[in-house]
């Protein structure tokens, strides 16, 4: 009789926690969801003692629900931690126990407690070994952790141990995919010789991969753009030009209506179910090592053309999901835009959009730890753009702490180059400035024999900085070795920017010697790039030359149309000057340390909007 009493109560318990079940999913579920009732009843589940199996899986509900449509993220937590506790006990049951893992390991870390995230994924890579999905997903996040800690060599080598177990698997997809986000870790690192290898061998299976052709067809836009960006990061604009060709047409070929969708991408077997990044963010991303290749090549408008393309795709996909890259996207965009409009003289358009650069780093806190340098060095080209040079100085030297800093804690190289481009431009400060000994107490570390820097185009800018300090000090015949040094460097990479600039300086130098002829022959291409750029300074700087080039020779139409030009070019450098002083915005160059400061609204997203 008892043991009959006993099924009895069993079965009955069964139903009740059943039944439960059913209702917390048709509560889950209906139109619109009621999460607080899906809630209670989830939580009633565990008061007629379920199997280990329901009591799990019901934890593992509750935590999801809470974390995603609750603020109680301790309770959210406090059930993950039950679902992934009991769940190690159970045989199979993988699903359960790894989301779990997972899920629990990803919100320590959203907290700022990567220390306790980093033994759950480990304990849970161990024991994931015979579930091929979960084992590459669990490696992916725990490199994720490292890599966000700037630990690349770890983070490098959890995804070596994601190569080897993908290729023993037969998850071929997988493998290229954790062979690629290896080696953007080494580019990130700066280890370009380890990185050449390794893009060679992804380069290699790409090209005969067997697979799907939309598969292969994915992993060749990821490769393009770890292609692209690491000629970019060598300062090679001339070189990468036929790899950003091929990268744009891969695009067009992903973003047509036809394409899969990245679930039916990733169908093929349990091991091949990732992706790098939806297509639709690496239409964006495309966008942006454009701008970056148009900056450095010295195309401001084509630059400016795909900012607005990037910022209005950009918008539509935050209206859907905002993603966080989004905007990170948003803000190395503004990086790049922002030095095009210095360059253009359009100080007022840059200062909107280093306020909109603040902005973002004001609401995105992470941001601001990766990218305050930047910001810095923004602010202090733009300080020097209004002749602001006390400002310009301090920014650049805000930056540079901060680099050391970084540099110190993180013992990594990652962010060398831009600790060269903030001593070139203090460098040019002081020069300007004619403080020549903090010049000279810079000079080791941008001397372009013995500079640190993987970059051509960082190099090439280094000799024309020792031409600029040659010509100051009046030492023609040397500045005219650095500065033919440089327009070797320039023209052999396409850096239209340094060509211009080295030409006339060179036109200056020699009109110094009363070379007029000479003077000529470099003034006047100097002056058709810079119109081509478009490069204003460089153009009035251009202007003022030929104005009395053709005064010497007696030729006083030109001479009055060069003055005219000159006159032109100036009082639209003057008007801008005088609208920026008086914008809200310009007190940011008072910013060196603390809060980063907002002084405005956002402003409208794409330049067409602004202007």
């Amino acid at each position: 009789m008892n043991g009959q009493r006993n099924v009895k109560m069993a079965s009955s318990q069964d139903a009740w926690y059943l039944s439960l079940l059913g209702l917390a999913e048709n509560f889950r579920t209906s139109s619109p969801p009621n999460f607080k009732l899906c809630i209670q009843c989830l939580q009633a589940v565990f008061n007629f003692k379920p199997p280990h199996r329901v009591e799990a899986r019901t934890h593992l509900q509750l935590g999801n629900i809470l974390l995603t449509h609750t603020k109680n993220i301790d309770l959210a937590r406090n059930h993950l931690e039950k679902a992934w506790l009991l769940s190690q006990s159970i045989n199979g049951f993988d699903d359960v126990k790894f989301e779990a893992a997972s899920v629990l390991a990803e919100l320590h870390d959203q907290q700022k407690n990567s220390n306790a995230a980093k033994p759950i994924l480990r304990k849970a890579i161990e024991i994931s070994q015979n579930s091929v999905y979960w084992h590459c997903r669990l490696i992916f996040q725990l490199s994720q952790i490292h890599a966000s800690e700037r630990d690349y060599d770890l983070a490098s080598s959890l995804l070596g141990v994601g190569v080897d177990y993908a290729a023993i698997s037969q998850a071929n997809y997988t493998r290229v995919l954790f062979l690629l986000s290896k080696c953007m870790l080494l580019l990130i690192d700066k280890k370009f010789q380890e990185v050449n290898q390794l893009l060679a061998q992804a380069g290699h299976l790409v090209d005969t991969w067997g697979g799907s052709q939309h598969q292969k067809e994915y992993l060749k836009v990821f490769f393009l753009v770890l292609q692209v960006c690491h000629y970019l990061l060598a300062g090679q604009v001339k070189s990468v030009k036929p790899w950003l060709k091929q990268l744009q047409q891969s695009i067009q070929i992903i973003m047509q209506p036809s394409w899969p969708s990245d679930e039916v991408l990733t169908a093929t077997s349990p091991g091949d179910m990732f992706i790098w990044m939806p297509k639709e963010h690496l239409y964006v991303l495309v966008y942006l090592v454009t701008v970056m290749h148009s900056m450095q090549g010295g195309y401001m408008d084509k630059a400016q053309k795909y900012t607005d393309k990037a910022f209005t795709q950009i918008e539509k996909l935050k209206i859907v999901d905002n993603k966080p890259i989004l905007s990170v996207f948003h803000l190395m965009l503004l990086e790049h835009i922002i030095m095009c409009r210095l360059v253009m003289g359009n100080k007022c358009l840059a200062l909107q959009e280093i306020s909109q650069a603040c902005a973002l780093c004001k609401s995105h806190p992470r941001l601001l730890l990766t990218h305050q340098p930047q910001i810095h060095t923004l602010l202090g080209l733009y300080a020097m753009s209004m002749n602001c040079m006390e400002a310009a100085e301090a920014q650049f030297l805000a930056a540079l702490r901060e680099l050391s800093q970084r540099f110190q804690i993180f013992q990594t190289s990652s962010e060398r180059e831009l600790w060269n481009f903030a001593n070139l431009n203090l460098a040019i400060v002081y020069l300007r400035a004619k403080r020549e000994p903090e010049f000279t107490a810079l000079l080791e570390r941008i001397d372009p024999e013995t500079i640190t820097s993987n970059s051509h185009s960082i190099r090439a800018a280094a000799y024309y900085v020792q031409g600029l300090q040659s010509f100051f000090q009046a030492r023609y015949n040397e500045a005219k070795r650095f500065l033919r040094e440089t327009l070797k460097m320039a023209n052999a990479e396409d850096l239209n920017r340094l060509t211009s600039c080295s030409l006339v300086l060179l036109g200056h130098i020699f009109l110094s010697l009363g070379n007029s002829r000479e003077s000529m022959n470099m003034v006047t291409p100097a002056m058709q790039l810079a119109s081509k750029i478009p490069d204003v300074h460089v153009q009035l700087w251009a202007s003022a030359i030929l104005k009395d080039l053709y005064r010497m020779c007696a030729d006083h139409s030109r001479e009055n149309e060069a003055y005219t030009m000159h006159c032109n070019f100036s009082q639209m450098l003057l008007k801008d000057h005088f609208q920026a002083s008086n914008m809200r915005e310009h007190d940011l160059i008072n910013w060196i340390e603390g809060a980063v400061p907002v002084v405005s609204g956002n402003p409208p997203s794409t330049s067409s909007a602004i202007l």
